[in-house]
């Protein structure tokens, strides 16, 4: 008798179904087999599930056993394999109903004495049986997220003999409900404790209005980091579609506890040190990176220049196509990244380039080498790169601010609302290249301002859209319907000149006086 019931295959951060099929034969030799290309968590399920029965009375002795994963040619990996291999055994061995597992799909892990343990993407697999009609077998510490697929029946079983119970009649198990729905909050960091820095917090506003990359460059403690973490503040919260999207991805990487979901954007932050299948995704088993993982939010880059430079040319291709496409010898597989970027960086290694009144001991060469270790074509891809003056002690001095991020988020709101309507639900940064000659055509003066100042600075032609783009969204916090050359003007100050010296408007600053020498110093 052969008995089968369903389970998934992770793809990225889609589930594709997978038949377990199972064959119990009295005669021949006593064997274990799993088949179908299983990986070494998989095939270590038959001592898992070899003990479990033990502990719960059932013996496999003398018995034939061969496990089929069909499709044979597909990769399965995981340990959540665990329990559709053991309901199959049960249907076969008549322990359970066979015909009642039919209309089922499971994961999940199974301990030496039959408890149940928790494993990542029970969202992605309940939404994949809801989508074929079957209901979803798994442990209870998953029940509250699978719960949030629809109304497919849905078990939770803490232990292996609680769902035998209940398929016997002897035991009901009620179905889980949702975990909660986190708000998106205003308990967080707030743009008031930011003194000072009004032309970053414009820029971070326009950022936020328009889902624009952003580029901060200034000396240690000017505020870089703090403008950073507040920019998820100024987003709108997550809507239905993009919150399955975001879910989908954190389940597959386990990030979801308790089934809880949030409606704030993620916020991720790597270390200068992250790997490049750290950041980008990829390893043995191909997991989401942390790119992946700041999917309609925000990834942070902080030191971006420590990063080494492969790792951030990783990024040019999913700042393009809003996805990370990992390729394998036996798979490929796609995750989304559509993120917006955030960097900061010093403007030397010294930290002192560009400061009031001081240049690096070092000389220029010190600020153009360490400005190098970030390839132009990156840089490019970066719409909004600003410079970030060191906070004077009469700024740290003066009052809160008037306007803090609940302000700043309503203005953002506003603008959104404009370009979602006009972009069928896309930002000014997603808008495609065809719709984008439409909706940010400029007037003759902003036409004529653009062009000359496309030839004289040498944008790209990837910098000059993205100049549209930003002017686009500054027209929208404007309330106006055409873009003006007020609105090409600052976007194009907003442009880091092309040598790498500063923004384009601090491009033809006075250069600072040297530090003086001293004269101890022979280096």
């Amino acid at each position: 008798m052969v008995a089968r019931i369903s389970t998934v295959a992770f793809e990225g951060a889609d589930a594709r179904r997978v038949d377990v099929q199972v064959q119990v034969a009295s005669a021949g030799r006593p064997h274990f087999a799993i088949v179908g290309l299983a990986d070494k968590a998989v095939a270590e399920s038959r001592e898992r599930v070899t003990a479990a029965f033990s502990a719960l009375g059932l013996s496999l002795h003398g018995k034939r056993v061969t496990v089929n994963l069909a499709p044979a040619d597909l990769p399965k990996e995981g340990a959540h394999y665990d329990l559709p291999i053991a309901l199959g055994l049960m249907g076969a061995l008549n322990v359970v109903p066979a015909e009642e597992l039919d209309g089922f799909a499971a994961i999940g892990e199974l301990a030496l004495d039959g408890t149940l343990a928790g494993v990542p993407g029970a969202l992605p697999a309940a939404v994949m049986a809801n989508s074929h009609d079957l209901g979803l077998i798994c442990p209870e510490p998953n029940g509250a997220e699978a719960a949030w697929a629809g109304d497919l029946p849905l078990l939770a079983p803490r232990t292996l003999i609680g769902l035998i119970n209940h398929f016997k009649g002897s035991q009901v198990l009620a179905r889980p409900e949702p975990g909660k729905l986190l708000d998106a909050g205003s308990d967080g960091p707030d743009l008031r404790d930011v003194r000072g820095q009004e032309t970053a917090k414009r820029a971070l506003e326009i950022c936020a209005a328009g889902g624009h990359n952003l580029l901060m460059v200034g000396p240690p403690g000017s505020g870089k980091s703090m403008l950073a973490e507040r920019l998820p503040g100024l987003l709108p919260p997550l809507n239905a579609r993009e919150l399955l999207d975001v879910s989908m991805v954190h389940s597959v990487a386990g990030l979801l506890q308790r089934g809880e979901l949030t409606r704030a954007r993620p916020f991720r932050s790597p270390h200068h040190s992250a790997s490049m299948a750290a950041l980008v995704g990829g390893g043995a088993k191909a997991r989401p990176g942390e790119a992946s993982l700041a999917h309609r939010g925000v990834l942070f880059l902080d030191e971006l220049p420590e990063f080494a430079p492969q790792v951030l040319d990783s990024l040019r291709q999913p700042l393009e196509t809003g996805k990370i496409a990992v390729a394998r010898a036996n798979a490929h597989i796609t995750y989304p990244a559509r993120f917006q970027l955030v960097a900061a960086m010093n403007p030397c290694r010294c930290g002192t380039a560009g400061a009031d009144g001081i240049a690096c001991r070092r000389g220029a060469r010190c600020a153009s080498d360490y400005q190098a270790r970030v390839s132009g074509p990156f840089m490019d891809r970066i719409d909004i790169q600003i410079d970030v003056p060191a906070v004077t002690p009469a700024d740290l001095a003066l009052p809160p601010p008037a306007d803090g991020t609940a302000e700043a988020a309503a203005r953002v709101a506003q603008a959104r609302e404009r370009q979602t309507q006009r972009n069928d639900g896309l930002t000014n940064a997603e808008l495609p290249q065809d719709k984008l000659d439409c909706v940010a055509e400029p007037d003759a003066d902003g036409r004529q301002l653009i062009v000359q100042a496309a030839e004289t600075l040498g944008l790209t032609a990837r910098g000059y859209h993205r100049t549209l783009r930003v002017a686009r969204t500054l027209a929208d916090l404007a309330g106006s319907e055409r873009v003006h050359r007020l609105h090409i003007a600052e976007a194009l100050s907003h442009r880091r000149a092309p040598s790498g010296g500063g923004t384009v408007a601090a491009a033809h600053k006075p250069q600072p006086r040297r530090a003086p020498r001293n004269p101890l110093y022979r280096g």
